[in-house]
């Protein structure tokens, strides 16, 4: 069986591919990696809130409308309006300062966009880790699920629980190591409805944007 790993830095972030494939060779997997590097740099040219020239940085600058925007700008607009949506406002990109942040979003996203190239070139095990927000296809190249531990929120080097997922999502929300960078958006204020919060899913944009709701809601 073939295998390829790769690490990057984009987004602010490390993103982490690690696949497999009984089918497709060496040289395939590195091109596919390549396509798939190329897809994440492109994504950090249309999302980033750091980059004057993004299409979300004109957007909050109100240079353009989202009907203006490319596609999967459009996309994320509405996958987000959903969660929005579907969290009754605990989780909303567009309470930030400075206007819509998909970035809460868009990591899973892009992560699960990603294990769709790789399947298309024909992975059949991997594993995508977007800065925590991780997708999952296929199962270990053992043929069991993959297992996710996350760690413990306030015992360091500690993990609260293993998760085994064969195809899915999983995304940890919580303050234990960016610190208290999640604001509630109703009151504007930090977020103190959890200390962390994990979601596992079928889709791992949606589990990022509800463990993020999770981490201001709490139990509620």
């Amino acid at each position: 069986m073939n295998h390829l790993r790769r690490q990057f830095a984009v987004w602010g972030t490390i993103v982490d591919v690690d696949c497999y494939s009984q089918s497709v060779g060496g040289a395939d997997l590195d091109r596919a990696m390549e396509t798939v590097i190329e897809f994440c740099e492109n994504v950090d040219r249309d999302f980033s809130t750091y980059k004057d020239g993004s299409w979300v940085s004109r957007l909050r600058r109100g240079e353009v409308a989202i009907g203006d925007c490319p596609d999967d700008v459009r996309a994320v607009w509405d996958l987000c309006l959903a969660a929005k949506d579907l969290s009754d406002g605990a989780f909303d990109p567009w309470a930030v300062a400075g206007g819509f942040d998909p970035s809460g979003y868009v990591k899973g996203w892009a992560a699960d966009r990603v294990a769709q190239i790789l399947m298309k070139a024909g992975c059949e095990h991997i594993q995508v880790n977007a800065g925590g927000d991780i997708a999952l296809r296929g199962g270990s190249p053992g043929g069991s699920p993959w297992q996710i531990g996350v760690a413990h929120p306030e015992k360091l080097g500690q993990v609260s629980k293993i998760y085994t997922i064969k195809d899915g999502a999983i995304a940890t929300s919580g303050t234990y190591e960016r610190g208290n960078h999640i604001i509630d958006p109703q009151t504007k204020s930090i977020a103190v409805g959890s200390r962390s919060a994990t979601v596992v899913g079928e889709n791992a944009g949606l589990a990022d944007a509800l463990a993020t709701a999770l981490v201001v809601a709490g139990r509620d």
